[in-house]
């Protein structure tokens, strides 16, 4: 459970694409919603190579929203801009490009100051995988090695974005999305939220919601998998 004085503001969505609609479409509402009056948004496109691209992409589709961005490959100190950022977003992609990317220009320990100070953050996929404690829950192949697996620790449990459930009819013969987390389990304690695509969790006032168009699917060492639904509160099936 997430401490009751805690000033932390965050919505982990998923995904940034929802099939059939376009770039952060499924989640503007509650985007809008969750950043009300903030004027400002700092991006962080580290995830995909072509950072001028993603911020691109990123600013248009936040200006439709009626927000300026401003993206942190195109600042000259980066830890400043973190330091003056109105609020937070950090984009999807590969999350061992990510992770290594805020070490290697020692972001990391600013971004969590900020969003433990209240900032609002925003991720999405990797953006959220990075909230947990480690990024040990990711789908993503590990095409670069950041210093360590550990994260910001904004959240007390792992997040496995994009969680599918497995398929009657699929012939595949590898291991379901649920069987590895179960893995992770056997060799941690840390419990997972598999968040399906259209999930996301909004954490205000210390209390985390399930939001969006799914469910989600709660994971814990010893322990059958919960089912959630969109509005339900997870402090009660978390630590």
């Amino acid at each position: 459970m997430e401490n009751s004085n805690d000033s932390k503001r965050l919505l982990l969505i998923s995904n940034s694409t929802l099939h059939g609609s376009g770039y952060l479409d499924h989640a503007a509402a509650e985007i809008q919603d969750f950043l009300g009056s903030v004027g400002r948004v700092l991006f962080i496109p580290f995830a995909l190579a072509d950072h001028q691209d993603y911020a691109s992409r990123a600013r248009q589709r936040f200006a439709a929203m009626g927000y300026d961005l401003d993206s942190i490959h195109e600042a000259g100190d980066k830890q400043q801009a973190v330091n003056d950022a109105e609020s937070i977003f950090i984009g999807g992609g590969n999350t061992f490009r990510l992770l290594k990317a805020l070490y290697d220009f020692e972001l990391l320990s600013l971004i969590k100051q900020r969003a433990e100070q209240g900032t609002p953050y925003i991720g999405s996929s990797a953006g959220s995988n990075v909230a947990g404690p480690t990024i040990r829950t990711t789908n993503d192949m590990p095409i670069v090695e950041p210093p360590s697996f550990n994260a910001l620790g904004l959240v007390s449990f792992q997040i496995n974005p994009h969680y599918l459930d497995p398929s009657p009819d699929s012939t595949h013969m590898g291991e379901t999305r649920e069987e590895r987390i179960l893995q992770f389990l056997e060799e941690n304690e840390t419990p997972v939220v598999g968040m399906r695509e259209g999930a996301m969790v909004r954490v205000e006032n210390g209390s985390a919601i399930l939001k969006g168009s799914s469910g989600a699917r709660i994971f814990r060492k010893a322990h059958p998998p919960a089912e959630i639904l969109p509005g339900a509160h997870l402090n009660g099936l978390l630590p």
